[in-house]
C-alpha cells in the first residue's frame, strides 16, 4: 500500500524537495533525508523522482541492501551502471580507478580519493548536456566503500548539474559526509494530518478501530495505513499480529510478516532469494528458482508487498521492512537452501558467489575457503580492508587442515593491524597460534605481532627480536621482497626508530645493505629521514618533496606512514595534510582506525606548529578517545603535543605531569626515543619559566652542544632552544659551537621553519656589532609566516636585544608584533616577557589590559563561567565532552584575554566583562 495517494502533513517537504531539484539544475546540490522506518522517506524520494523527471533531469537510483553490506562498491555499481558507456570519456587514472573498483577489470588497488574524483567527474561529465539527480534509499545499508566515495562526492557537486538526494535512518545521518551535508529529519505527522491520511484512505474505518490505530501508530504514516488496511479486513484492531508496546516500525514489520507467511510458498521462495541476492535481479531470481517466467511472484505483486521495475528488470520490494519480515519469517533450512542456489546462478561472479556458499556451508569446506580467500583478493584491491579481514575469518572457518586455518587468520591480523581494532588484531594472532603453532614463524605474523607489541605493549626489543629474525629467515624470498617483506622492513625501521638506540639500527641497516637494489622502493630514503634528517642530502629532500607531492595517489597505509613520518622532523607536514585528513575521514567512517591513529598525531603536531592551537587540542582529544576504544595503549605521542601545548600556554603543572607520565611507561619499555621527547617538553617548559639552566640541560640531554648526534632527529627541532639558553647562562662558547655545526651540516636549507631558527640561532649568539644584520636576515626569510609560535619567539629575542641597545623604537616594533601573536595563540608565559620589554622600554603596553569580551570563543565563555562556580576541571570536562587537560588549556588561554593570571580572579574578571565603563564599543569590539 503506497503513500503516494496524496502527501498529508509534508507540504515543508514538498518545497524542500522543489527548491532541492532548482538548486540541484543550477549549481548542484545535496541533501539527506532522515527518519525513522516508515516515516515517508521513500515515498519523498518517489516524490523527488518524478518531479526531476518532469523537469528533465535524468535520474539514477541506488540503495543499500542488508545483506550485500560485505560486497565492496555494490551500491556505488547500482548507482553508475547507466553511465559506465561513458567512461572511455574520463582520464585513464579515473577510468582505471572505477574498473577495478567496480569489478570491471583488474587493477592495482584503488584508493578512495581517487575513486571518489573518478564517480564525481562521470557524474558531471554526464550532467553537461543534462542535467542529472542521483537517488539513494537505505543508504544506513549501503556497503562501507560505496558511502565513503559517494559522501565525497556529495561534498563537491557545487558548479555542477548533478542533484543527490538520500534517505537514511535517523541515527546514521551524522556520519555520512562527516555531518557536513545537509540534512532534514522527518518527524512523525501531527494528529491532524494523521487523521486527514486515515480518513482519505480508510473512511469507512470503524470509530473505535480508528482511535487504536491512531493511538498505536503515533504519526508514522506507514504504521497507520498498514495497521488500518489489517483492520479494515475485519473491522477489529490486530491483536493477533502485534502486540505489546513496541514501536510503530516494529508493528509493521510483524504485519509485514504475516502477509509474506500468508503467500503460497513458491512465492516465499521467491521472495527470500531477492532479499538475499539484494539486487533484485530479475535474471539471477529466473537462474536460482528455476521459474523461467517468474510466475511465483504474482501473489506478492497483487498484495502489493513488491512490484517488478520493468525498465532496469529489477523486483523491487515496497518497502525495506517488507524484505526484514521475509527473513523474519524464515528457517536456518531455507536460507541455506537459498544461499546455495544464489550460488549455482552466480557461478560468472566469483564474490558474490564466494559469500553465497560461505553461508550455505555448515562443516568445514577447502573448496569453499579457498573460493573465499580469492574474493579476499579482489576486496583488497578494492580497497576494502575490513571486509576482507571478515572474508578472510569466514575462510579460515571453514578450513578443514589447521595450517591453513592458521595461516588465513594470520593473514587477516596482517591486513587488519592498519585498518582494524588492535584487539581484533591480537584474537587473530591467537586464535592462527592455537591452530597452529608454527604460523608464528611466517613473515606476515611477524609483521602484525611486531605492529601489536610496538603500539600495544610498547615492548621494543621483542618487536626487534621478531622482526629480525624473520625478515633474515624470509630474505632471500624475491616474491615477497616487495610485498610482506616491505612492510616488515617498514615496522622494523618504526621500531628502531622508537627504540632509540644505535645498535638496534645495524640489522636493518644491513638488511638494507644486502637487498641493494631489490630494495623496495623509498625504504632506503626513509630511513634516512628516521636516522639522521639532519644530514639528509639535497637530491633526497627532492625526492621526498615528489613523494609528497604524489601522496593523494598511494593507497597503501604503511607507503602514506612511511612518507608522513619522514616529513615530520622536515617540516613537511603541511604537504600532506589532505592525505591525512582524508585518513581521518576514512577512519571516522570505520575505515582504517589505527592509520587514523597516526594522521591525528601528524595533524597535531603540524597544528601546535602552525598556531592552531585550539583545533589540535579537538584532534588530540579525538585521538585519545579512538585510542581507548581501539585498545591502543601508546599515548605518549599524544601526550608530547599536549606537554608541548600546556608548555607554550604556561600551564606548567600539566607540562611536567604529561612528561613524567610519558617517561615512566617508555623506560621500562626501552623507547629511548621518548625521552628526547620528554626532554624537548621540558626544554619549553623550562624556557617559558624562565629557569634558562633547567632549559640548557635538558636540550643538552637530546643532543650535546656543537653537535646532532645520529638516531636522534629531535635534535634539529631544539637546537634554538639549546642556543638560547646557553646564551642565558653564559655558555657563550657552547652556543657559537652549536651555531657553528647548524650552519657546517646545513640545517637551513631543510625547510623555512628550520632556516628562522638556524637564522636567529646566529643573531642570539652572535655578538652586539653583528646581531641586527643577523635578525633582519632570518626575519627576511621567505614563507616563515607559517610558523607564528617560533616567529614570534625570534621577534621577542631581537626587541629584547636591540632594547638592551637603547633601540627603543625599534624594539618595541618587534615586541609589539611578538605581543599580539602570543596573545592570539595563547602563549602566557612569553606574552608576559614581551608585556615586560615593552615596558623597560618606557612605554606600557598598548594591550595590557585584558581583551574585550567578544574575544572569548563561546566555548571559553562556558569554560569560564563553570569554573568560576567552583567546578573543577574533570567535572567541567564531563559536563563538556572534553578531558580535564584540555579543560586545563582554555583556562591558561583565556586568562590573559581577561587579564588576570589565576583561576581565583574569574568572578571578578566575568564580573568585568559585563559591565563596561562606556557606552560605546571599543575600536576591537566595532571591528
Amino acid at each position: 500500500m503506497s503513500v503516494s495517494k496524496g502527501q498529508f502533513g509534508r507540504t515543508e517537504e514538498s518545497k524542500l524537495i522543489a527548491s532541492f531539484i532548482d538548486r540541484a539544475a543550477l549549481d548542484g546540490s545535496a541533501l539527506l533525508i532522515a527518519g525513522e522506518p516508515g516515516i515517508g522517506k521513500t515515498t519523498l524520494l518517489n516524490e523527488a523522482a518524478d518531479a526531476a523527471a518532469a523537469t528533465g533531469f535524468r535520474v539514477l537510483r541506488s540503495e543499500g541492501g542488508e545483506f550485500e553490506a560485505d560486497i565492496a562498491f555494490s551500491g556505488l555499481n547500482r548507482a553508475l551502471m547507466p553511465l559506465l558507456g561513458t567512461l572511455d570519456e574520463l582520464s585513464e587514472r579515473h577510468r582505471d580507478a572505477l574498473t577495478s573498483a567496480l569489478g570491471l577489470g583488474h587493477g592495482s588497488t584503488p584508493d578512495l580519493m581517487v575513486v571518489g574524483t573518478a564517480a564525481l567527474s562521470l557524474l558531471r561529465q554526464a550532467a553537461k548536456t543534462r542535467a542529472l539527480v542521483l537517488l539513494v534509499d537505505d543508504l544506513q545499508w549501503l556497503d562501507r566503500s560505496s558511502a565513503e566515495v559517494l559522501s565525497f562526492v556529495a561534498r563537491r557537486l557545487s558548479g555542477s548539474k548533478v542533484g543527490f538526494l538520500a534517505a537514511v535512518r535517523t541515527e546514521t545521518a551524522g556520519l555520512f559526509g562527516r555531518g557536513t551535508v545537509p540534512a532534514h529529519e522527518l518527524r512523525r505527522l501531527d494528529d491532524a494530518s494523521a487523521s486527514d491520511l486515515l480518513g482519505a484512505w480508510f473512511p469507512m474505518l470503524a470509530p473505535q478501530v480508528r482511535t487504536r490505530v491512531l493511538a498505536e501508530a503515533q504519526g508514522n504514516p506507514l504504521a497507520l495505513l498498514e495497521l488500518a488496511g489489517a483492520a479494515s479486513r475485519r473491522q477489529e484492531y490486530p491483536r493477533a499480529e502485534v502486540q505489546g508496546s513496541l514501536p510503530p516500525s516494529h508493528r509493521v514489520q510483524a504485519l509485514f510478516a504475516s502477509h509474506v507467511a500468508d503467500l503460497p510458498t513458491v512465492t516465499r521462495t521467491l521472495l527470500l532469494l531477492a532479499v538475499l541476492d539484494g539486487t533484485g535481479e530479475l535474471g539471477v531470481l529466473r537462474s536460482s528458482s528455476g521459474d523461467a517466467e517468474l510466475l511465483g511472484l504474482a501473489p506478492a505483486e497483487r498484495a502489493g508487498l513488491v512490484r517488478v521495475d520493468e525498465e532496469n528488470r529489477r523486483l523491487v520490494f515496497r518497502h525495506p521492512l517488507i524484505r526484514s519480515g521475509v527473513i523474519g519469517i524464515s528457517t536456518a533450512h531455507e536460507r541455506r537452501h537459498a544461499h546455495l542456489a544464489l550460488a549455482e546462478a552466480l557461478v560468472d561472479q566469483p564474490e558474490r558467489r564466494g559469500w553465497h556458499l560461505a553461508e550455505a556451508t555448515m562443516e568445514p569446506d577447502e573448496e569453499v575457503a579457498a573460493l573465499l580467500e580469492r574474493v579476499a583478493d579482489g576486496t583488497l584491491r578494492k580497497g576494502d580492508a575490513l571486509v576482507t579481514m571478515a572474508t578472510l575469518r569466514r575462510a579460515a572457518e571453514l578450513s578443514p587442515r589447521p595450517a591453513d586455518r592458521a595461516r588465513r587468520l594470520v593473514r587477516a591480523a596482517y591486513i587488519g593491524r592498519l585498518k582494524g581494532d588492535l584487539r581484533d588484531v591480537s584474537r587473530l594472532l591467537t586464535e592462527a597460534q592455537q591452530a597452529d603453532p608454527a604460523s608464528g614463524e611466517s613473515l606476515e605474523a611477524a609483521v602484525a605481532m611486531s605492529y601489536l607489541l610496538l603500539t600495544d605493549d610498547g615492548d621494543i626489543d621483542a618487536a626487534h627480536r621478531l622482526l629480525v629474525g624473520a625478515i633474515e629467515r624470509h630474505a632471500g624470498c624475491s616474491d615477497v621482497v616487495h610485498g610482506v617483506l616491505a612492510d616488515a622492513l617498514r615496522t622494523l625501521l618504526q621500531v628502531c626508530w622508537f627504540g632509540g638506540r644505535p645498535e638496534l639500527w645495524k640489522p636493518l641497516e644491513a638488511a638494507i645493505t644486502r637487498l641493494g637494489p631489490d630494495l623496495p622502493d623509498g625504504l632506503a630514503l626513509y630511513s634516512g629521514f628516521y636516522a639522521d634528517p639532519a644530514r639528509v642530502a639535497a637530491p633526497a629532500l627532492a625526492r621526498l618533496d615528489a613523494a609528497i607531492g604524489s601522496l593523494h595517489e598511494v593507497a597503501d597505509p604503511a607507503d602514506i606512514v612511511g612518507i608522513v613520518d619522514s616529513a615530520f622532523f622536515l617540516d613537511r607536514l603541511g604537504g600532506c595534510r589532505q592525505t591525512l585528513l582524508q585518513v581521518v575521514a576514512d577512519g571516522r567512517a570505520g575505515d582504517g582506525n589505527t592509520s587514523m591513529h597516526s594522521a591525528l598525531i601528524a595533524l597535531s603536531i603540524d597544528d601546535f606548529l602552525t598556531g592552531r592551537w585550539d583545533e589540535a587540542d579537538g584532534l588530540l582529544d579525538e585521538l585519545l578517545r579512538v585510542s581507548q576504544a581501539l585498545g591502543y595503549h601508546m599515548l605518549w605521542p599524544a601526550q608530547h603535543v599536549q606537554a608541548l601545548l600546556a608548555a607554550a600556554r604556561g600551564d606548567f603543572a600539566t607540562a611536567w605531569a604529561l612528561a613524567d607520565e610519558m617517561s615512566r611507561w617508555a623506560e621500562p619499555r626501552g623507547m629511548h626515543t621518548v625521552r628526547w621527547y620528554c626532554h624537548h617538553a621540558r626544554t619549553l617548559a623550562a624556557l617559558g619559566q624562565g629557569d634558562f639552566e633547567y632549559a640548557y640541560l635538558q636540550a643538552t640531554a637530546i643532543s650535546p652542544p656543537g653537535t646532532f648526534a645520529s638516531y636522534v632527529p629531535h635534535a634539529v627541532w631544539v637546537a634554538m632552544d639549546l642556543v638560547e639558553a646557553a646564551m642565558h647562562t653564559n655558555r657563550q662558547a657552547e652556543a657559537a659551537a652549536h651555531v657553528t655545526v647548524m650552519y657546517d651540516e646545513g640545517i637551513a636549507a631543510l625547510s623555512p621553519r628550520l632556516a628562522l631558527l638556524t637564522g636567529a640561532s646566529a643573531a642570539i649568539a652572535a655578538p652586539d656589532n653583528q646581531a641586527d644584520e643577523l635578525f633582519e636576515a632570518a626575519l627576511a626569510l621567505p614563507g616563515i609566516d607559517r610558523w607564528p609560535f617560533d616567529l614570534a619567539r625570534v621577534q621577542l629575542a631581537y626587541g629584547a636585544r636591540l632594547r638592551r641597545a637603547q633601540s627603543r623604537v625599534k624594539a618595541r616594533e618587534h615586541l609589539s608584533a611578538a605581543l599580539e601573536v602570543f596573545r592570539w595563540l595563547g602563549a602566557l608565559p612569553w606574552a608576559t616577557r614581551a608585556s615586560n620589554e615593552i615596558r623597560a622600554t618606557g612605554r606600557a603596553s598598548s594591550r595590557g589590559a585584558a581583551l574585550p569580551p567578544n574575544r572569548l570563543t563561546p566555548q571559553e565563555r562556558q569554560i569560564a563561567m563553570l569554573a568560576a562556580e567552583g567546578m573543577t576541571n574533570k567535572q567541567i570536562g564531563e559536563r563538556l565532552k572534553l578531558s580535564h587537560r584540555t579543560v586545563s588549556s582554555h583556562l591558561h588561554r583565556l586568562y590573559p584575554k581577561l587579564g588576570i593570571a589565576t583561576r581565583s580572579a574569574l568572578n571578578g574578571a566575568l564580573v568585568n566583562m559585563q559591565l563596561p565603563s562606556t557606552g560605546h564599543l571599543s575600536d576591537d569590539e566595532g571591528e
